[in-house]
């Protein structure tokens, strides 16, 4: 595979964020298809709710730690695409396990294997996508890749339903599916991906390599951490919708709109990650970003005055969208602005690491507040928390 030792080229859109774009498209259709069907595959096996929690969530922190700890690490190599590589083969072939497993334990542990493989490649990912073009060009760059991402996170439910219409309700041939576009994956980034020689960090313990970290970077780490506190997962938009719609249309009708709208946040999603990236690339990235946090305070606020109507409804499915666009790309982008690149692979590591921590302790907050007060309770303390994240970014320097 070739290398280049030279400066990024000039154009943002090259080989290596083509690559890195088709890459996420093809590996979250993969494992987009394996979620949607999970729950009804877990049903199958007569393991309930309380196994999808536990799955989920232990895949979903054991990944965080991976982020970090490949973060850390890294920055050591001179050569980050084969662990990135490794990342992509494993989350591939662990995803097609599933359709090995017979019961709750080994989906466990193949969901747990898959949710490694992605956490410890994001970190080389992210900082060989920023090696890979000019510094004012990150936007677009990461704006791009985000696009790319949801574009599968669109196409992966609309399969699995077509797959279940096929296989007749038989799970192992859906999971043996996600084979095919996750192989994709691993051929994009093996095929397309250049990696630019890197000049290794010198050998640091963890600690002392969060220590090094720029002080304006752990300044814009409490905004993130702030702002992900009130971002909870919008599954919970999912559920609102359809209690607010049920009364008037019925459970099965309201069940079928709120997937809808759900779609249509995709959409949103996916059409605002590009373009605020774009624009993040023309004007301070802190106000764009700052931008972004604000629209997840409008929609928070919307949602306290209790929507029932279907526009409303589609208008919070909207914004929700529309931020989630503007700030994933924006963040990235920030943090390697903010951070010297020999650091990046740690920056990467550190901001996912917290980006996790505040999903997981936003949506049990708000859920809580919802469930023990009221949803305007819960979604008004997200809007507070979600402006005052907007209020940290604006004073970053």
């Amino acid at each position: 595979m070739e290398t280049a030792e030279l400066a990024p080229p000039a154009r943002w859109l090259n080989r290596t964020t083509l690559g890195v774009g088709l890459t996420s498209l093809f590996s979250d259709w993969s494992h987009e298809i394996a979620t949607t069907v999970l729950p009804a595959f877990l049903a199958s096996l007569g393991a309930g709710p309380g196994w999808l929690g536990l799955i989920e969530g232990t895949a979903d922190g054991l990944s965080s730690v991976a982020k970090l700890t490949a973060g850390h690490y890294t920055d050591q190599l001179r050569r980050r695409k084969p662990l990135v590589l490794a990342g992509y083969v494993i989350t591939t072939f662990a995803t097609g396990a599933l359709a090995l497993a017979g019961n709750a334990v080994q989906v466990l542990a193949a969901r747990v294997t898959a949710w490694l493989g992605r956490g410890a490649r994001t970190p080389g990912r992210k900082a060989l996508q920023a090696a890979a073009v000019p510094a004012n060009a990150y936007g677009r760059a990461f704006g791009f890749e985000r696009m790319m991402d949801t574009t599968g996170a669109i196409v992966g439910p609309l399969t699995a339903v077509w797959l279940l219409q096929q296989s007749a309700g038989q799970y192992n041939r859906i999971f043996l599916w996600t084979l095919l576009p996750g192989l994709m994956a691993v051929a994009c980034f093996w095929l397309l991906v250049r990696e630019r020689e890197a000049t290794p960090v010198a050998a640091v313990s963890f600690w002392g390599g969060l220590r090094g970290l720029p002080v304006s970077f752990r300044r814009f780490l409490l905004a993130v951490g702030i702002f992900g506190l009130g971002d909870f997962a919008h599954t919970l938009l999912i559920l609102y919708a359809t209690q607010a719609l049920t009364p008037e249309r019925g459970g099965v009708a309201a069940a079928s709109l709120a997937i809808g709208l759900y779609l249509l946040h995709n959409i949103f999603y996916a059409g605002s990650a590009y373009l605020g990236g774009w624009l993040g690339d023309r004007v301070p990235r802190r106000w764009v970003l700052a931008a972004g946090y604000g629209l997840a305070a409008l929609m928070a606020f919307v949602l306290v005055a209790g929507p029932q109507q279907l526009p409303l409804l589609a208008l919070v499915f909207a914004l929700g969208g529309i931020y989630v666009g503007v700030e994933e790309p924006l963040e990235d982008s920030l943090a390697a602005e903010l951070v010297p690149s020999v650091q990046h692979g740690m920056a990467f590591g550190t901001l996912a690491a917290v980006n996790a921590v505040g999903d997981f302790v936003s949506s049990l907050l708000v859920g809580l507040v919802w469930s023990t007060v009221s949803a305007g309770a819960a979604f008004g303390l997200a809007a507070v928390l979600f402006a005052a994240g907007a209020v940290l970014v604006l004073r970053l320097r």
